[in-house]
């Protein structure tokens, strides 16, 4: 069974649609990050995501907001044009590196809890969707209004590092916290979390990739891949397991990530190589 397209519609598995930048970010942390390849054709991006059911004119589009951003930055060569990585998407694919190939992604790190509350002014909406963004895919929850919460020792700084841009005007304060004996953390847990939805994710996951063996298009599936397991880590919080039931899917989804990426990734390096050979052998001198 080859993995399961999906541009506008639902996979089989129930799986949310994949956004272009979502599968651009699982390329380039996947296949240019600390890789020998300065630069990727705009034709082989939009390529590839053709084969994701993404349009070229939403592709594009993606690539240009990407470069606005300071996410990419866009390289011409005569008549060819390129992205590569910049400054700030090396740091992004950085950091989420280190989760997206943990041994153990849903486990906390360390014990106890961590808090953060932060206060952003009226005029800085954009940079208090960014500090919610970052939060959400360091694993906290709002506990409260104001107050967030995220399983184990958080290394705050590094989450919002990314953000040190945007963060002038942001009042910030982070703590340590541990349950007090005879006080459980559950109540808080699902008060933070909706342990339905991330469940839910799972076996979106689960649904949509467990079964798959092999691929024809291992550039394609590894990035699709890629993209659904950034969408499932940003979902999951790695709460502890006692607050979790016993037949909690995590350790399968992790699994099933492992045993595909290393089926996969030799042949689509090489896919992708072949393909930048190819383009730069059109190129002009």
């Amino acid at each position: 069974m080859s993995a399961p397209l999906d541009g506008g519609e639902r996979t089989a598995g129930g799986q949310a649609p994949r956004r272009p930048e979502q599968l651009l970010l699982a390329f380039l942390g996947e296949f240019v990050l600390d890789a020998d390849v300065e630069q990727v054709p705009a034709a082989v991006l939009i390529g590839l995501l053709a084969e994701l059911d993404v349009g070229e004119a939403a592709t594009r589009a993606t690539l240009a907001r990407m470069s606005r951003r300071g996410l990419l930055a866009k390289v011409r060569s005569g008549r060819e044009v390129g992205y590569r990585l910049t400054p700030a998407s090396d740091s992004v694919l950085r950091e989420a590196r280190n989760r997206v190939l943990a041994d153990e992604p849903f486990a906390p790190v360390g014990t106890g809890w961590t808090l953060v509350t932060f206060s952003v002014p009226e005029s800085q909406r954009d940079a208090r969707h960014r500090v919610r963004a970052a939060l959400t895919w360091a694993g906290f929850g709002l506990l409260r209004d104001g107050l967030w919460i995220a399983p184990g020792e958080v290394d705050v700084a590094s989450a919002l590092r990314p953000l040190d841009g945007d963060l002038a005007d942001v009042e910030l304060s982070a703590f340590r916290a541990y349950e007090i004996e005879g006080f459980s953390a559950t109540r808080a847990v699902r008060s933070a979390w909706r342990l339905g939805e991330i469940r839910a994710h799972h076996l979106a996951f689960l649904g949509a990739w467990a079964d798959v063996e092999g691929s024809p298009r291992p550039l394609r599936d590894m990035t699709a891949l890629g993209a659904d397991w950034l969408a499932l880590l940003r979902a999951d919080p790695r709460l502890p397991a006692e607050h979790l039931s016993g037949d909690w899917p995590a350790v399968r989804s992790a699994a099933t990530f492992q045993r595909l990426r290393q089926e996969f990734i030799g042949a689509a390096r090489a896919e992708l190589a072949e393909l930048l050979g190819r383009a730069e052998a059109r190129s002009p001198a």
